[in-house]
């Protein structure tokens, strides 16, 4: 499928039109869809509707595609991250129809008179366009899944075998499937979904997590933060540490995402994380120590404390056993008990830039929002070249 010539410009004539008014238009957008389709409210996160994250990232999706409707071979990855996402979630093909019904209803609601019809006729060719390209990644995605050896299609039920406290705030959790075989093996920094409902949920809830040990083949390890207290709380995240128990049934939907390690590479790997960001790093340098890697591995971790630092034995176990790992950590507000320790305060990479400059090195980052900006800012500012640099959004995609 090919646009015509008008139906290009106008998409990006309007484009401006349609960054000034986006977020207004998608939190019309979702309030009618679920509105007319509450059963969509099985697959959309809550938190991320009450935060305006959500709204925030697909308003800057559709501007950035009108924006490059007429080469859209720069949003490749874009479409990548984004249909993964939606593998872990499971949408179906029949589901697009109702999203762009809605969307372009938002469009007309918003823009009023403004909208005419070859406005919503050019928007809906190129929805019509977009929704086909994502159905055609994300059946791929799934075909894989399902063929790899262990893989399935869809959610397949798993159960909790063991549950680690790993800190005042992180939490272990290993599954096995119950049917006893195989389960998929992963690319290190790669996420599952796991589908809940809780008691007091009115509708299923989804969630991704990184996946924070070295594949198997026989189970998954996720860690997860217990997030916020009270009307911040993380409803799944508590849910997680507080009612699910070793023993517990869960379906899981297979591993997912297009950030991992390039296990090909043979250079230098700087690893950097924030707090719960470090999990798909741990996955990364399990894989290089269980594949006897013996290129100069970094890990620079960032907590407040040592209290609420997950896997401080386990890395400095690794670092002293293997000459090639080297570990850089910082505590941003430490108590009197906290020792190991590198530096005090908020991680300043110019203070390291001797350990982690590196020609040639990859480097891997996860962490809160204004820690990976800090990072992806300063690596560039020294001269480290975009396909260098790979880093992990929780929640929607959002580019920093």
């Amino acid at each position: 499928m090919s646009f015509s010539e008008k139906t290009i410009q106008i998409v990006k004539a309007t484009a401006p039109v349609l960054a000034q008014h986006g977020e207004t238009i998608t939190r019309h957008f979702y309030q009618q869809m679920f509105s007319q389709n509450p059963e969509l409210l099985n697959t959309f996160n809550a938190t991320n509707q009450k935060t305006g994250r959500q709204q925030a990232a697909l308003a800057g999706t559709v501007y950035a595609y009108a924006a490059n409707i007429d080469n859209l071979g720069v949003l490749t990855a874009t479409v990548q991250r984004i249909a993964n996402k939606h593998a872990s979630f499971n949408i179906l093909p029949e589901q697009y129809p109702i999203v762009g019904k809605h969307l372009l209803e938002a469009v007309a609601h918003v823009l009023g008179d403004a909208a005419t019809d070859d406005i919503l006729n050019a928007w809906k060719e190129a929805y019509d366009f977009l929704a086909a390209l994502f159905i055609e990644v994300e059946e791929g995605i799934y075909r894989e899944s399902e063929q790899a050896g262990g893989g399935w299609r869809g959610t397949r039920a798993f159960k909790v075998v063991n549950k680690v406290q790993e800190s005042e705030l992180i939490t272990s959790f290993y599954f096995e499937p119950v049917d006893g075989q195989p389960v998929a093996d992963y690319l290190p920094g790669q996420y599952i979904g796991i589908y809940l409902h809780p008691e007091h949920s009115e509708y299923r809830c989804i969630r991704q997590y990184s996946l924070s040990d070295a594949p198997n083949g026989k189970s998954y390890r996720i860690s997860v933060k217990r997030e916020g207290e009270g009307e911040t709380q993380g409803m799944i995240s508590h849910y997680l540490h507080d009612s699910v128990e070793v023993g517990a049934i869960v379906k899981l939907s297979p591993p997912a995402g297009d950030f991992y390690l390039n296990t090909n590479a043979k250079a230098p790997v700087v690893l950097m994380s924030g707090g719960v960001g470090q999990t798909p790093m741990l996955s990364m340098l399990n894989s290089l120590v269980n594949s006897s890697s013996q290129q100069p591995i970094i890990y620079v971790h960032s907590a407040v404390s040592s209290e609420v630092h997950a896997f401080a034995d386990h890395v400095n176990n690794m670092a002293d056993k293997h000459d090639n790992i080297q570990q850089v950590l910082f505590y941003d507000r430490p108590s009197e008990s906290c020792h190991g320790h590198d530096y005090e305060g908020k991680t300043n990479l110019v203070l390291i830039r001797n350990t982690i400059d590196i020609p040639e090195a990859q480097y891997y980052f996860c962490g809160p929002q204004g820690y990976m900006e800090m990072v992806n800012t300063t690596l560039q500012s020294w001269g480290v070249t975009e396909d260098r640099i790979h880093y992990e959004v929780f929640g929607p995609h959002k580019a920093i």
